[in-house]
């Protein structure tokens, strides 16, 4: 290796970043595309970014984020649809990533909010405090275009790509641990009939 490359991006010098910020900057490049925000943080901060009808907002199924987004994308193919999910919870259903990765849906995008922490039952340290490193276990998977966002720029730049070339994508970020931005109305089948109705399911 030439000793005047930088070293590729990891989670050990990716920026951390604000997650509702970041969510926020997603959002805004979104017309029609289903995102499954998971439990916690990551939906509360979805909801406060910019509520959608597309939008579906998941409470107290922990790790099921990309599961039901795997669900979503393989029903409507000709729909980008994304996974906002922790760290925590996709540790919990990490199998679901070869799942993924052997069904291969090009029109799946997986964005993993990761701040080393299970930060909404009081911040006790997940394994990726411990040096387990969420792409590379995503590639393990077969998940081939998974990388870190090393900051908003780059976040930007990967996020316009999986929005338009075929994937399965999954993108990790380094979040800070301030609390999410609002949070979600708690009635399950209101969220259920809004996101059926949002992607044409039932009128």
């Amino acid at each position: 290796m030439n000793m005047m490359e930088a070293p590729p991006i990891g989670p050990g010098n990716a920026q951390v970043m604000n997650r509702f910020a970041l969510t926020k900057r997603l959002v805004a490049k979104l017309k029609d595309e289903a995102v499954i925000g998971g439990i916690g943080n990551s939906n509360f901060d979805l909801w406060a970014a910019g509520h959608r009808p597309e939008n579906f907002y998941m409470l107290g199924s922990m790790g099921l984020a990309c599961p039901i987004a795997l669900g979503v994308a393989l029903a409507q193919p000709k729909r980008r649809v994304i996974a906002l999910e922790g760290d925590g919870s996709l540790l919990m259903q990490v199998g679901s990533l070869a799942t993924i990765a052997m069904l291969k849906p090009k029109n799946l995008v997986i964005v993993v909010l990761d701040n080393r922490s299970y930060q909404i039952t009081g911040g006790q340290p997940t394994a990726t405090a411990a040096g387990a490193d969420l792409v590379t276990m995503a590639r393990g998977a077969g998940i081939a275009q998974s990388a870190w966002a090393a900051d908003e720029e780059m976040f930007d730049e990967m996020m316009a790509r999986a929005l338009t070339q075929d994937g399965p994508w999954l993108i990790a970020v380094r979040i800070d641990d301030k609390p999410g931005d609002g949070a979600t109305e708690r009635d399950p089948p209101i969220i259920t009939a809004r996101f059926m109705t949002g992607i044409g399911i039932k009128r």
